[in-house]
């Protein structure tokens, strides 16, 4: 369909890709990865035409169209949303506005001598309207729209009236009506919800037409991309696959070429021996010169530079109380709208809780409330007992001085640090050698994003809270990021679209939906298979609700009612078995770390030597007999704790049953 033939682009000494050749199937899914600044939306712009390559050329099939998503939508227009996205439909716009003209015609006069021809044309038109799709299309502009998050309300809203994200969407949703053979993507989840992602993968594996996309979301190049283009320093390179595919041959691939790399140098290093011993022996000279000839002709094998996993050790936070926050019977409304009636919350020490639901469900101004920083209209928050809060926002990029360095800006959050622990923790954040002394007014929006969340992890507080940390970071720098929170030892909440970094991090999900957040212990994967079976069970009972029509109305009342019964029970449960699990979790760390020690101890007490040294059996003695203390004293509440925690969850079971039966009846 379209071949990419040898095309270059630098801007002034930057090369950003040289002789890339490749093509484009109908069908292909194509990920452009690379860090940002590689090239990738140069490509795109190539691509889309508005961009000269500086050699090689574009070959594509006639009448192929090319769909870019870097599309803009007037945010002052008073066209209602639904009318704008139709009007994108390339296919039949022209068509009906010529059936329009030819309808007005024939209602101007419909006996004239042109009567007969206008009819036969319009009924040409309306075939051609109906075979491109022209009658259903409101239709499909609906499911498009709601898949992305619009409401039926919605639809008949002026463009006026929404945000800068959901103008982003609307350009999506006006991409996708156009439906064209090639599909240029750049970063179309960056304004997208959980479920919107979802829906938008789904959609694209089903799309008719090819797709090239960059997204720093890793889950969502894994659904989508079958293909990989990688746009590196040196290189770049094709790959069939997806992301995690192309991550794992890529890491084979730097593992040989590292053993290449050392088996070539140690090569060279013999001949330069030789070389060196008889460079000045006249009967050597050609064996020299030969060798010599030899060692130039070598290519040289370049290791890619690959993002390690960072170890840097965090100031430890000071340990707070068990209870880190509580809301109680919180209302908050903006303009008239509730968000919240009576939002009741509890955050517990060692809580890892990801916030999830659509946008506009509440999920940052839960956050804030959280956090402390937006009043609310009655209720009450209670911060537990030695608990320090730290917040990260996007408005904090904003407040990054533009005439500091990088160290400078974190000094002056850790003024009593050694440089070289700052550089460290820069570094750790990708701020290697000489970047440090960067001005921050030069940094790009993704640099500033990791010093901003170097500043805030760098201060020792135990209760942190995050929103869209992720926002303008490619992949290598969320990998960062996950590392960072991996090694962070307080309490944690935070917002996010990237299910990458939920799996990775979370322990506690929290699911906001018309103003009820509702609890699940445990991770992003759980929490899938637990609402896929929720789905399921609504759906048996809608089936059921449809065969009996007449009883529509008071069994949504009685499904409504089970729900929230079941929701309630389900949020006591957790806030009752949160903290034996919590417990019973850090007994079996401690037991880990102990037993060995205790092991060891008692190996040592086998072998003659360990007699010799008298005052070492005392000492060793000592510490046997309190490890054993400390590890029965820990066995029996772990055992004690696990036999409750079993209880409540059987309990609880129990209740799940009686609510099923009770409902049914």
């Amino acid at each position: 369909m379209l071949s990419i033939v040898n095309i270059s682009k630098a801007y002034g000494e930057q090369e950003l890709f040289s002789a890339v050749t490749c093509n484009i199937g109908a069908r292909d899914r194509i990920a452009i990865i690379g860090p940002n600044g590689s090239g990738k939306t140069t490509l795109f712009e190539i691509l889309a035409g508005n961009v000269t390559p500086d050699s090689g050329y574009i070959s594509m099939r006639k009448d192929v169209t090319i769909g870019y998503a870097k599309q803009e939508i007037s945010p002052f227009s008073q066209e209602k949303l639904i009318d704008n996205i139709i009007r994108s439909a390339a296919s039949t716009a022209g068509l009906a506005h010529r059936i329009r003209i030819v309808q007005d015609a024939l209602a101007e006069d419909n006996t004239g001598e042109d009567s007969s021809e206008l009819l036969q044309e319009l009924g040409d038109l309306q075939h051609k309207f109906e075979a491109a799709g022209g009658y259903t299309i409101e239709h499909d502009a609906e499911i498009i729209l709601s898949g992305l998050g619009f409401t039926k309300l919605d639809f008949t809203r002026p463009l006026s009236e929404f945000s800068g994200g959901w103008l982003m969407r609307a350009a999506l949703a006006r991409l996708l009506m156009l439906n064209p053979d090639l599909l240029l993507l750049d970063e179309p989840t960056n304004h997208l919800d959980l479920e919107s992602c979802i829906w938008f993968e789904e959609y694209l594996k089903s799309y008719q037409g090819a797709v090239l996309v960059t997204s720093h979301d890793r889950a969502f190049l894994n659904r989508v991309a079958a293909k990989i283009i990688s746009i590196e320093k040196d290189e770049v390179i094709f790959y069939h696959g997806n992301y995690d595919d192309y991550m794992l041959a890529r890491q084979k691939d730097i593992e040989i070429k590292e053993a290449t790399a050392k088996t070539q140098e140690i090569k060279i290093k013999k001949e330069m021996r030789f070389i060196e011993k008889f460079r000045a022996k006249s009967t050597k000279a050609s064996q020299v010169q030969s060798r010599l000839k030899q060692i130039e002709k070598i290519e040289r094998v370049v290791l890619p530079r690959a993002t390690k996993k960072i170890h840097f050790t965090f100031p430890e936070p000071a340990q707070g109380g068990d209870e880190v926050i509580t809301l109680s019977h919180i209302r908050k409304a903006y303009n008239g709208n509730t968000v919240y009636r009576d939002l009741n919350l509890m955050l517990r020490r060692g809580d890892r809780a990801a916030l999830v639901g659509p946008n506009g469900a509440g999920k940052t101004t839960l956050l804030k409330i959280l956090a402390g920083v937006l009043p609310f209209e009655s209720g009450g928050r209670k911060l537990g007992y030695n608990i320090s809060t730290a917040y990260y926002a996007q408005y904090q990029l904003e407040l990054l001085d533009p005439e500091n360095s990088v160290l400078q800006e974190l000094r002056g959050v850790s003024p009593d640090d050694p440089e070289q622990k700052l550089r460290g923790l820069l570094g750790a954040f990708l701020f290697i050698g000489d970047d440090v002394y960067k001005k921050v007014s030069v940094l790009s929006g993704g640099e500033k994003s990791r010093l901003a969340i170097a500043k805030l992890l760098v201060q020792p507080a135990n209760y942190l809270l995050m929103d869209e940390p992720t926002n303008h970071l490619d992949i290598n720098s969320r990998e960062i990021l996950n590392d960072a929170l991996e090694a962070y030892h307080g309490t944690l909440c935070f917002i996010t679209h990237d299910r990458t970094l939920i799996r990775q991090i979370a322990n506690k999900i929290i699911e906001i939906k018309d103003g009820v957040p509702t609890i699940f212990q445990g991770n992003y994967d759980e929490y899938l298979t637990w609402k896929e079976t929720a789905l399921t069970m609504n759906q048996s009972e809608q089936n059921t609700q449809n065969k009996q029509p007449a009883k529509e109305n008071s069994s949504r009342e009685v499904a409504r009612q089970r729900k929230t019964v079941e929701a309630n029970l389900r949020n006591s449960y957790y806030r009752e078995s949160s903290p034996l699990k919590i417990r019973i979790t850090r007994i079996e760390d401690e037991l880990s770390d102990l037993e060995p020690q205790f092991r060891n101890l008692e190996n040592h007490f086998a072998t003659p030597e360990f007699y010799r040294d008298t005052s070492e059996i005392a000492e060793a003695t000592k510490k046997h007999r309190e490890l054993k203390k400390t590890i029965d004293l820990l066995t029996e509440e772990y055992e004690r704790l696990f036999i409750e925690a079993e209880n409540k969850k059987l309990e609880f079971e129990k209740k799940l049953k009686n609510i099923d039966a009770e409902f049914a009846g």
